[in-house]
């Protein structure tokens, strides 16, 4: 019997669909095996040991000089060239404020039990101090490039070594996490949120296989707005991120607080759970400090190389003022917003625990997907039913959004650095155009994929930067000689501080020293 059309048409589906399946199944198991790699022990031990290392060498900095760091968040203000250190602030925020803080905590728990959420605020702690140290030295050998201050690991890996080709390769590994891996776990996020929040419509079949009509029109959307306002340059990003930044932090933060105090009994309990958890952990040790300290980083990302950037376009008095600015962002970032997250999940018991033989916790389906905001959704929605879904939905796409915009910030930095040796005609509209569709392939694509793909993002920056930034301390100390010339100014009471590199025997910030001949 001959076979219609139509017969052939469906086995020809049938097929490509199983072929599309296998390529993704061979995908994930690459991007697994890559992580295995760039996320060994290894990685995990050397932040938190460099974490421990600078905050020794600061003395505890990121404790004796708190009351600082709040002060300087409102100081100061923006110039032609450099955005102001609140802006710079809530553009660094915008990155580490993200979908780690909501499905990253999530997995954290799912995969390394609730003792992994102990193992973030370590990294917090310890990571302050990292983020001092890499966001000062941005300031330091920060340049300016057409009207506007540019900085980086790549600048003061460069400038402080002497070795332009380790620069060169932190400044590619960059373009390719935040141009194109990591924006696509953002776009999931958005995209698998408004999904559960608002169902998924109509499935499609596409070239980039069966994906939902809902994720195709979020896609689209988030696509359209992203353009508009990274054809604007950094002061459109700034403002953006000023006004939308503390807005969404404190609103989640407010429900946040409100589910806490429905269930005010039980807060002790889960504090007892988390740090019992930490040392005698379900998943078992290992797993709770892996997951916590790899979604530690992925969220507030100190060490990463991310917030430097940012911080490097700060118009500041002194490079530890920004320095100490950046450091209080990782506070924000893990022990407000992550805790806030993570208290909301293990309050209402809206998680699964897995483990090498199943699950060691099951309070939720096995269908629920641990590397997805379903977790923060149905611990939200038990409190406020009908509520949950759409509200992490609406805050994951404020959160997500204004991270991808901080991504495509720091590639272009990026770029505009490895410019300066090849001249690439109209390497910013590809920029553009390349992380534009990286978000929309990520809004559509399996979360478990995206994850991989931006663990491995995170992974090589963390590498490279850590490494620098420890070579820069052993060779100049130049983050630790600032650090000591602000408090000595702190103490003699100055109303204006004043950085002068060549009195601290630092060398190359050129900026600076042309700064100090102009004044």
């Amino acid at each position: 019997m001959s076979e219609t059309p139509e017969t052939l048409a469906a086995e020809a589906a049938e097929v490509a669909q199983a072929a599309s399946a296998d390529a993704g199944t061979s995908l994930q198991t690459i991007v697994d095996a890559i992580n295995s790699v760039v996320w060994s022990p290894a990685l995990i031990y050397t932040c938190l040991a460099a974490g421990l290392f600078f905050s020794i060498m600061t003395r505890f900095a990121q404790l004796r000089l708190f009351k600082e760091m709040i002060r300087l968040l409102f100081s100061g203000g923006s110039s032609e060239k450099g955005v102001s250190s609140f802006q710079a602030l809530a553009v660094s925020l915008s990155g580490r404020v993200g979908t780690g803080n909501i499905a990253g905590v999530a997995a954290a728990i799912g995969f390394g039990g609730p003792g992994a959420v102990f193992w973030m605020w370590v990294v917090a702690f310890l990571g302050a101090s990292t983020a001092y140290v890499e966001s000062t030295l941005a300031q330091i050998y920060k340049e300016e490039h057409e009207g506007q201050y540019r900085g980086g690991p790549a600048f003061y890996i460069e400038k402080a070594t002497g070795q332009k080709w380790y620069g060169i390769l932190f400044a590619i590994a960059t373009i390719l996490a935040c141009g194109i891996l990591l924006p696509t776990v953002q776009s999931n996020a958005i995209g698998n949120a408004v999904d559960l929040a608002f169902g998924s419509g109509t499935m499609l079949d596409t070239a980039l296989g069966t994906i939902s009509s809902t994720k195709v029109i979020t896609g689209a959307v988030v696509v359209m707005i992203l353009g508009f306002i990274i054809f604007g340059g950094l002061k459109r990003i700034a403002k953006f991120a000023e006004f939308v930044v503390p807005f969404m932090a404190l609103s989640y933060i407010i429900i946040a607080c409100v589910v806490l105090v429905l269930n005010i009994d039980q807060v002790p309990a889960v504090f007892a759970l988390i740090v019992g958890d930490a040392f005698s952990p379900m998943a078992g040790i290992g797993a709770a400090i892996g997951w916590g300290v790899k979604r530690g980083v992925y969220s507030n990302e100190a060490g990463q190389g991310t917030g430097p950037h940012a911080a490097a376009a700060a118009e500041v008095q002194h490079p530890a003022q920004q320095g100490l600015v950046q450091a209080f962002s990782v506070y924000i970032d893990t022990l407000f917003v992550c805790s806030a997250t993570a208290f909301m999940i293990l309050i209402s018991g809206a998680y699964n625990v897995h483990g090498e033989g199943g699950f060691l916790v099951q309070n939720l389906a096995a269908t629920v997907d641990a590397n997805s905001p379903a977790f923060t959704q149905h611990a939200i929605e038990s409190v406020f039913p009908g509520v949950g879904e759409p509200f992490v939905a609406v805050a994951l796409f404020f959160f997500a959004f204004t991270t991808i915009l901080a991504y495509y910030y720091i590639a272009e930095t990026n770029v505009s650095y490895v410019l300066r040796s090849i001249k690439i005609p109209g390497a910013f509209f590809i920029l553009k155009v390349i992380m534009m569709f990286a978000v929309f392939y990520g809004s559509v694509k399996a979360a478990t994929l995206a994850w991989g793909l931006g663990d491995i993002g995170v992974g090589l920056m963390a590498w490279l930067n850590i490494v620098g930034i420890l070579i820069i301390f052993f060779i100049a100390k130049p983050a630790i000689k600032a650090l000591r010339d602000y408090e000595a100014q702190r103490k003699e009471g100055v109303s204006e501080y004043r950085f002068d590199p060549k009195a601290l025997d630092i060398k190359h910030a050129d900026l600076w020293e042309k700064k100090n001949s102009e004044s």
